[in-house]
């Protein structure tokens, strides 16, 4: 994680997990993480199967011209990209597996803006895990930056993050970066380590001496 903010949520989060594998949504206190709530979001899965922000923090809905609240989390991505998103922030419900993305935010014709964003999942009282924390944190300020609003994210890399056996600022894998119009692969060799990512397995990556 390259933000302050992506990683003061993930040590907020992983704090409230403790040796559980993912902590309750009512265990989130707003004032202990109050410097950075601007820049926070929490998703929500709906009895349709959506996932809808349910909140999103006054610098997000800045950077969109927009507010957020209600709105489906896979709109904010290029077109061809929706499902995609859809199902990353499904299955990190489903796997209790958090993640890092790294993106482009494209505003006007020719303004990109490198941005990056965590998604954490949260337990429901009754055990279901419905719901994310997440923030979106852009990774430079360029002059443009609060008057030209988004139009998009456009994804660029992806990293699960291996919560049993890393720490904050430890291993944590490898970025790899996503396929514009992936294919049906076989599971063997880096192309079948991608596919398995993007289903948010953990990539055994690095080196081996």
């Amino acid at each position: 994680m390259r933000s302050k903010t992506a990683i003061e949520i993930y040590a907020y989060w992983d704090e409230l997990r403790g040796h559980r594998d993912v902590p309750a949504r009512g265990q989130i206190e707003p004032a202990h993480i109050r410097h950075i709530l601007p820049d926070l979001f929490i998703l929500e899965k709906t009895p349709r199967g959506e996932i809808r922000f349910r909140l999103a923090g006054t610098r997000i809905c800045a950077l969109f011209a927009r507010e957020l609240r209600g709105s489906r989390f896979d709109a904010l991505w290029l077109g061809e990209q929706t499902a995609r998103l859809d199902r990353i922030a499904g299955d990190v419900m489903t796997q209790k597996a958090p993640v890092v993305l790294t993106a482009a935010a494209i505003a006007g014709a020719a303004d990109h803006l490198p941005t990056e964003l965590v998604l954490l999942p949260l337990k429901s009282p009754d055990g279901s895990v419905d719901r994310l924390i997440g923030a979106l944190v852009p990774l430079a300020r360029p002059h443009w930056l609060g008057a030209t609003p988004v139009n998009f994210l456009d994804l660029g890399e992806i990293r699960v993050l291996d919560i049993e056996k890393t720490s904050l600022f430890l291993q944590n894998r490898p970025a790899i970066s996503l396929p514009a119009n992936p294919h049906p692969v076989s599971d063997h060799g880096i192309a079948g380590a991608i596919r398995r990512v993007l289903h948010l397995r953990v990539f055994e990556g690095g080196r081996r001496d």
